[in-house]
């Protein structure tokens, strides 16, 4: 299974953005940031594949200065494989 990921430096910034996706009606979920991202400690934002267009507009509307990027996930056999976008 693949995930979307978008990528935060900072925790509150995180939080936000999914709140505001989430009222939006996008099912958005706080994640922590997987280690493979080489991000450092953080919080990302766990986005469907069919909503990431319009989760792209609203995230660069809300012009967030701690937001790094978007990234790919994919768990095969118990090891995170992380893509950038």
């Amino acid at each position: 299974m693949t995930e979307v990921l978008a990528v935060f430096r900072s925790r509150a910034q995180a939080i936000d953005c999914s709140s505001r996706l989430r009222i939006n009606g996008i099912a958005a979920a706080v994640v922590p940031t997987p280690k493979e991202a080489n991000v450092g400690c953080g919080l990302s934002v766990k986005i469907p594949q069919n909503m990431l267009a319009r989760a792209k507009a609203m995230i660069a509307g809300g012009k967030y200065s701690a937001f790094y990027g978007y990234f790919t996930m994919q768990v095969l056999y118990g090891k995170a494989y992380i893509v950038r976008m």
